[in-house]
């Protein structure tokens, strides 16, 4: 298994941690006989020759024989030869996927040697490793006529279940790889025949196979795909190689086949069915497919509606998550949702996440006051389901993160109500000891702004503490002018000379104060050559009165960084009244839209060119556009994708509006 181990120069490979000479000591562990130290060894040493992937460094191709005589080796452990053909299998398909510059030059050679001894392995004993060896040729880049007949002969001889499942996509994709040779078409017509199989996952793996091939496929044979991912069979794929998931994933892989978005496939699988999993899975989908596609939510609300009353509480939990992530346009369903107000059932979950917390977040979001009184019992209790902080999650095609927001962003949804909420807000700013409870409760009163008026009294206590004065500032300058109680302690913080300053001397300036002392505080920070974003946002509060930094401005609205950009070019037009020179600057953060690209600068910047209100006829145009797209415009997961969608394309509706 070792011979030449010893004759590579493993110092002069490297891999993506370095120097390869510790390899030879790592392959030599993972063929070890101690479980743990195996299994730490293989895991190391993925990670060392894939981790993310993006490239296949040198050390891997030296690696790749002695990982395929491992793989071979009855004597090692069968967990080792699984991760170690894992391995395998992502330089192989890595290999076929990244540009030549990132690829060893070594590579190639070394994967057409070991090639026969992986095709030798498809008759390995263990039918897991055939399975391994199944996906490794589905995804290498060999042509199709290299592999064909030895998959097609295992195929003809397979009986295990699950390893027939894994032939079957692999004939499909190497039968896709031209050349094909003459088995080419054969092994196509043999898939065409598997689509009426009498193994219902075997007409699965048939769909998936010839999709690439034939796109329109899926749509046809859809009644045929419902069928078999919601057959008790389907958890057959739980022990595939290439798919390796149950229910859920299955239903998310097969929903991908869809070129298009397909409400009909999902809405089959909101059908009734007896397993939970089912019905958590179809779910799963319905959510990745409404935080894509923002037309689907009117086909699936009725199904979603029926899933409130489900007997499992995380079928409950998660329809009612979506209907609050669906928010204003699921408001004809708010007395169902009203109706689990009392449901205290949890999910196995870590947070174990109730269904009466998701009832009251997708309250909060149809502005239903009915979700107030147990809001207010929430604030009270130690702890919840709720998250305890902001947290983001990725923008996943087809993916939807079912969770919960944190307390102050379901409050902060609720201004409307602020005055049956504040009595509860005060109290928590009068008895909290936690900083991070308290910043995150005047975050939500600056957002509140004028309706908070009624906490100033409380907020005028935490400017006095040194542990909390900044919070209350903030707080204190989204109220406003109802806040100006809070001069006399902001302007003795705003020459004191202590941290944050500025601060102090804008939060003046906001309830009401004179602006010098913020022209003389923020003087020392807009001196630096990149003036910070949050002090760009306080000189546009001060308007004209900061005209002392409009060169400054100026230079900066042709800053490399988007977010400079647009901030310098809004304080600049806040103090000049210039639209020469800020609009342009402002339009090029919003190019991207063009393409469906949503960052979190340009809902900042849409709403700066409100105000200016003068917009170049290009960009009015890209942005009509913007407001037919099907598409949701978002850049972060889970509930706060479709909030991202609803503020942008209200700022520009309003924008549009402005510009009329």
């Amino acid at each position: 298994m070792w011979e030449g181990l010893e004759a590579v120069d493993w110092a002069t490979l490297t891999h993506n941690y370095g120097s390869a000479e510790d390899v030879p000591a790592l392959l030599r562990r993972c063929a070890g006989q101690d479980p743990e130290d195996a299994a730490r060894a293989v895991s190391e040493l993925l990670n060392h020759l894939f981790h993310q992937g993006g490239w296949i460094c040198s050390a891997a191709s030296a690696t790749l024989p002695f990982l395929v005589r491992l793989a071979a080796n009855p004597n090692v452990l069968l967990s080792s030869r699984r991760v170690a053909l894992e391995l395998v299998s992502s330089l192989a398909e890595e290999a076929g996927q990244v540009a030549e510059g990132f690829l060893d030059l070594d590579w190639r050679p070394a994967w057409e040697r070991v090639l026969p001894e992986v095709l030798v392995l498809l008759t390995d004993p263990a039918p897991e490793v055939r399975r391994d060896a199944a996906h490794i040729l589905g995804v290498c880049d060999s042509h199709g006529e290299v592999v064909l007949s030895a998959l097609v002969r295992c195929w003809q001889a397979e009986a295990d279940p699950a390893t027939r499942l894994d032939l079957v996509l692999a004939l499909g994709r190497a039968a896709g790889r031209e050349p094909a040779g003459p088995q080419g078409a054969e092994v196509l017509e043999l898939l065409r025949e598997l689509l009426d199989a009498p193994e219902v996952q075997i007409r699965l793996a048939a769909v998936h196979a010839l999709a690439p091939a034939d796109p329109n496929l899926p749509v046809r044979r859809i009644d045929l795909l419902l069928q078999t991912v919601r057959d008790p069979s389907v958890e057959l794929w739980r022990h595939t190689s290439s798919v390796d998931t149950g229910v859920t994933g299955v239903h998310h892989w097969t929903a991908k086949l869809f070129t298009e978005p397909s409400p009909a496939f999902t809405r089959g699988l909101l059908q009734d069915h007896p397993d939970v999993d089912q019905r958590v899975g179809a779910l799963g989908q319905t959510g990745g497919l409404l935080a894509q596609w923002r037309s689907t939510s009117t086909e699936l609300l009725p199904a979603l509606r029926a899933r409130l009353n489900d007997p499992a509480p995380e079928v409950r939990f998660r329809a009612a998550e979506l209907l609050a992530c669906l928010g204003p346009v699921g408001t004809a369903h708010a007395d169902d949702v009203a109706a689990l107000i009392g449901d205290t059932a949890a999910r196995a979950t870590r947070k174990r996440e109730t269904v009466n917390e998701a009832a009251l977040w997708a309250l909060a979001r149809m502005n239903d006051p009915r979700c107030i009184p147990a809001l207010i019992k929430v604030m009270a209790e130690p702890r919840s389901g709720f998250a305890t902080g902001s947290v983001c999650y990725p923008a996943t095609a087809g993916w939807h993160y079912p969770v919960l927001p944190a307390l102050h962003e379901v409050l902060d949804h609720l201004p409307d109500h602020a005055a049956l909420l504040l009595p509860a807000v005060r109290e928590q700013l009068d008895t909290a000891t936690d900083h991070h409870v308290l910043n995150r409760l005047c975050q939500v009163l600056a957002g509140w702004g004028t309706a908070a008026k009624a906490a100033v009294p409380q907020l005028l206590g935490l400017l006095e503490d040194d542990r909390t004065w900044t919070a209350a500032a903030r707080a204190l300058a989204g109220i406003g002018i109802a806040g100006n109680g809070a001069r006399g302690l902001l302007l003795a913080r705003s020459s004191s000379g202590e941290a944050h300053a500025e601060l102090a001397a804008w939060a003046y300036w906001k309830v009401g104060g004179e602006p010098g002392p913020a022209l003389e505080a923020l003087g020392s920070v807009a001196a630096d050559v990149s003036i910070p974003l949050p002090t760009l946002r306080m000189i546009a509060d001060l308007g004209p009165h900061a005209g002392r930094y409009v060169h400054h401005l100026r230079a900066l609205t042709a800053d490399t960084e988007p977010w400079t950009r647009i901030e310098a070019a809004h304080a600049l037009w806040a103090t000049t009244g210039d639209t020469e020179t800020s609009v342009p600057a402002l339009t090029t953060a919003l190019q991207g839209l063009a393409k469906g690209t949503h960052l979190p600068v340009m809902l900042p910047t849409v709403r700066y060119l409100a105000r200016t209100g003068h917009t170049d006829q290009p960009t009015i145009q890209l942005l009509r556009g913007v407001l037919f797209s099907d598409q949701r415009l978002c850049s972060n997961g889970g509930w706060q994708g479709f909030t991202q969608d609803e503020a942008i394309r209200a700022a520009i509706e309003e924008l549009l509006a402005a510009s009329d």
